[in-house]
């Protein structure tokens, strides 16, 4: 039975990012997918869609709910889809480029390296970018951080001490990320990687969260098992197992009647986790939400093991769609804080509802795009090739001199 990581595949560069964002693929080349297949432009297709989710979400609903005074919008979309599907995205990508980095020694703590590199600099920028929207550029009555707010922002506090806020709610995701990179790290290199034991692994990582959701919903909001389970991501898992059963799949590593099973149940946990338990109204799931992760599960599987969805999609589509997904990272970071600002300044001279969410979207891809070049993609070099001069060297295998000895007959040499 054959694990994560342990089919061997051509050795080629990496075409997508730690969160799923891809990189700019040279102009008339096609590369190649983790998965070992030419790399299709149904997976940026789905990033931007799943991208474009999250923006909808925050500018034509959480917006208006957190800040009363911007107005409600004409379309409303209400369900938080856009960022689960994005860390389902991000999970099979994992699970497709762990290995490949594995190859030779030091390779998988180079891997693990490039994920933080790609991550965490353009994580830091638009902390303190938020930062300052808020605390300079926000009107009268909005959220003030202070510098101790900014450092437990930049420390990933939210999920430990509740009173820390947000300076900008997207940003849940990014220590789930981390923790997969690290855990997805540690797994490769042990036992846990592969055959049964993975699969295992996999398993309780749904049957878990459900066996103590009950428990997790009837408890105070600041108790510190909260504060445990919601340190740990424990309430998004499911979304990780669903993405590396897409990939397993995809390669053959794991059964479809298996494949199914899984997703069934990880989809029926998503519904579990995001159900509010109330005292007075019971129990309360957003089902439309839930039908919507299981519909992006569909398309990523689609995805993975159909042809690629190129040939409905005319040229200058293919080139906006690159482009969009290279940037979709910076996007994701820079939306949120950014949008609400920008739209309630324009709120403040007469613009309507419907263009302040255009605004929103125009102004987060403007800066995500300043976020990915100026950012993401030099401090990322950067951060690579300092790995290569100095802690890389150490995991370099030489190869050592061999004296040549004549081998009579016609056999051949192999090796195992």
């Amino acid at each position: 039975m054959t694990d994560i990581a342990h089919r061997a595949e051509p050795t080629v560069a990496p075409v997508l990012v730690p969160d799923g964002a891809a990189t700019d693929p040279a102009p008339g080349t096609r590369a190649r997918t983790p998965g070992g297949s030419g790399r299709k432009l149904s997976w940026d297709v789905l990033r931007v869609v799943f991208v474009l989710l999250v923006i909808l979400y925050h500018s034509t609903f959480i917006g208006p709910l957190v800040y009363h005074d911007i107005l409600p919008k004409t379309f409303v979309f209400s369900h938080q889809v856009g960022a689960s599907l994005l860390l389902v995205l991000s999970a099979y990508f994992v699970a497709a480029t762990v290995r490949r980095g594995g190859a030779r020694r030091g390779g998988t703590a180079r891997w693990w390296w490039g994920k933080l590199a790609r991550l965490m600099p353009a994580f830091f920028v638009a902390t303190v970018n938020a930062w300052v929207f808020l605390r300079y550029l926000a009107p009268d009555g909005w959220y003030l951080p202070g510098k101790r707010d900014l450092v437990a922002n930049l420390l990933m506090l939210w999920h430990w001490d509740a009173s820390w806020g947000f300076v900008d709610g997207s940003y849940w995701t990014i220590p789930l990320q981390l923790m997969a990179f690290c855990l997805a790290a540690v797994m490769w290199r042990g036992p846990l990687g592969r055959g049964v034991v993975l699969r295992v692994v996999m398993w309780a990582a749904l049957i878990v969260p459900a066996l103590q959701w009950h428990h997790l919903a009837t408890r105070q909001v600041g108790s510190h098992y909260a504060m445990l389970v919601d340190g740990l991501g424990i309430f998004r898992w499911h979304l990780f197992v669903a993405g590396v059963a897409v990939w397993m799949v995809s390669t053959g590593r794991l059964r479809v009647w298996h494949f199914v099973a899984i997703e069934i149940v990880a989809i029926a946990e998503h519904a579990l986790q995001s159900s509010i338990l109330d005292p007075t109204t019971g129990w309360a799931t957003d089902w439309i939400a839930v039908g919507g992760i299981a519909l992006g599960v569909v398309a990523m599987t689609a995805a993975a093991l159909g042809p690629d969805w190129d040939r409905w999609v005319p040229a200058v589509g293919r080139r906006a769609i690159t482009w969009l997904a290279g940037i979709s990272y910076g996007v994701f970071l820079a939306h949120q804080t950014v949008g609400y600002v920008v739209m309630r300044r324009l709120q403040q001279i007469g613009v309507g509802p419907t263009l302040q969410t255009l605004f929103m979207i125009l102004a987060g891809v403007l800066v995500g795009w300043l976020l990915t070049r100026l950012v993401e993609r030099p401090l990322h070099q950067t951060l690579m090739q300092w790995w290569d001069r100095v802690p890389g060297r150490y995991g370099r295998v030489e190869p050592t001199p061999v004296a040549t000895v004549p081998i009579p007959g016609p056999s051949q040499v192999t090796r195992s």
